[in-house]
């Protein structure tokens, strides 16, 4: 593909580019930023889909172009807007990720805030959640028939009159179940 020319990525052609868009970029040319936008946004749009996805790139993309027309000043006429473009985009995807991300705080260190008296506190919260994400990999007969056991106190008896299940399905469920939690929360992972 010449140099001179840029595939649109949804058509397929290609189409001259300015090689004056550069400099009218710099220069403060607004319909050169409509022309960076109509040559470009394609592009960029797919370009920044594989970092965030769907739901967040079109905001990205604005974000990209604002960042684009507030920077004009330092863009070089004689090098190709193309990569200062992109090289804007990865930059904003790259915070955008890492906005996105959650702070993950360490047990040990929550323990030195509260003191001694929220070590027990702490690590119920800690334990809790494990098990939560564990149970969520269960079958969800097994779930509900551990949850019912556990949380809402209920005899394998009296679980099995609840759902009205023979005895021992009730047995069998919370078996494999607690077998299966004991290996994710104890023994690493296996479904």
């Amino acid at each position: 593909m010449p140099a001179d020319e840029i595939s649109t990525g949804t058509t397929g052609v290609s189409e001259p580019i300015d090689l004056t868009l550069p400099a009218r970029m710099a220069d403060g040319d607004e319909k050169a930023l409509e022309e960076c936008y109509r040559l470009y946004g394609s592009v960029v749009r797919s370009y920044l889909r594989h970092f965030v996805g769907e739901k967040e790139t079109d905001d990205l993309l604005q974000v990209v172009f604002l960042e684009l027309w507030q920077s004009r000043e330092r863009i070089d006429p004689s090098r190709p807007l193309g990569a200062w473009l992109f090289g804007i985009a990865r930059k904003r995807a790259i915070d955008h990720l890492r906005r996105r991300r959650h702070d993950v705080v360490a047990v040990d260190s929550v323990r030195e805030l509260v003191g001694e008296d929220g070590a027990v506190f702490v690590d119920k919260l800690a334990w809790s959640a494990e098990i939560q994400v564990a149970l969520a990999r269960l079958s969800p007969q097994q779930r509900e028939a551990i949850s019912l056991s556990y949380f809402s106190g209920l005899s394998q008896s009296e679980i099995s009159k609840h759902l009205g299940i023979p005895l021992g399905t009730v047995k069998a469920r919370m078996a494999r179940g607690m077998r299966q939690l004991s290996v994710a929360i104890i023994g690493g992972e296996q479904q």
